[in-house]
């Protein structure tokens, strides 16, 4: 529990437990934000930007930051088959069943567009808009074959110096511009301390679902579940550096989705820190689609 968030757990269709931030200053009136994170991350990701959306603005609003199962402090799933984007779909229904909400504004990182651009087919009436960050309806293969080289392959740091080491070697020609501040802040979503020690924030077994996927086997056609967002508000973040979502696929998302707008984030690759300037940049994106920017 913290004074500025509460925790919330919720037992998903089978049982398991799982756990979200509820950043609820219990105000009414605006339209809350539910985050959705990347494969390997969790609900602390969003933690500057739900503070400044539920905190520090003259309409703060309610805002949901999830853990999928596996990542967290949502439970693991005893069978890693279920760390699949259509149970963590079904997982989010059901965190924003309890939660009582009916329709926000999502903002999802990699893992979590794609599951927002699901929830547009699956239930499109709770959409209210969408923050694609770094993620769009074209998987590059070489941003999932990098993935799949680290996602439970990390070496485990004994100190914070060390983990940050780690992170850099693995990432920093993708984040040239990250400063000392933001490689912490990703070595606290990485890891977490447990008796001493470091441990990964989610279970190692998610390698499995990237190892059981054939790299020669043509990717899933996404464009459908794209359009499913076409009569919403959009905002797309794309990291200079992203190996995974290109230039080219946010130029052909914009010319199917003629509304939508796109940011760049210099000296970033896949994904984006959602912090700084961001932060306004989303908040305004809200603010506007309220029609109140």
């Amino acid at each position: 529990m913290s004074d500025t968030y509460r925790d919330l757990f919720v037992s998903a269709a089978d049982g398991l437990r799982l756990y979200a931030r509820d950043y609820d200053p219990g105000t009414s009136g605006a339209l809350p934000v539910v985050c959705l994170s990347g494969l390997t991350r969790s609900s602390e990701d969003f933690h500057e930007l739900a503070m400044a959306l539920s905190r520090g603005t003259s309409r703060p609003r309610r805002v949901l930051s999830l853990d999928y199962r596996g990542r967290g402090r949502s439970d693991w799933d005893p069978d890693w088959l279920n760390y699949d984007i259509k149970i963590e779909l079904n997982d989010a229904l059901q965190v924003l069943t309890v939660a009582g909400i009916e329709k926000a504004v999502f903002v999802g990182t990699s893992r979590g567009g794609l599951i927002t651009m699901a929830l547009s087919a699956a239930r499109p009436t709770v959409i209210a808009g969408a923050v694609l960050n770094d993620i769009g309806p074209v998987l590059e293969a070489g941003g999932l074959t990098r993935i799949r080289s680290y996602v439970g392959r990390l070496p485990t740091p004994r100190t914070i110096q060390e983990a940050v080491h780690i992170l850099k070697q693995a990432s920093a020609a993708e984040f040239p511009a990250f400063t000392d501040e933001q490689w912490q802040a990703l070595v606290r979503v990485t890891w977490r301390e447990a008796d001493g020690q470091f441990v990964l924030n989610y279970d190692p077994n998610l390698m499995k679902t990237l190892e059981a996927a054939d790299p020669e086997a043509p990717l899933p056609d996404l464009w459908p579940l794209f359009d499913g967002l076409k009569p919403l508000p959009v905002l797309v973040i794309r990291g200079e550096h992203s190996d995974l979502l290109s230039a080219e696929t946010v130029q052909a998302m914009r010319d199917r989705h003629p509304g939508l707008m796109a940011i760049t984030v210099p000296g970033q690759g896949h994904a984006p820190a959602l912090d700084g300037d961001l932060v306004h940049a989303i908040e305004q994106f809200i603010l506007s689609l309220e029609g109140l920017a």
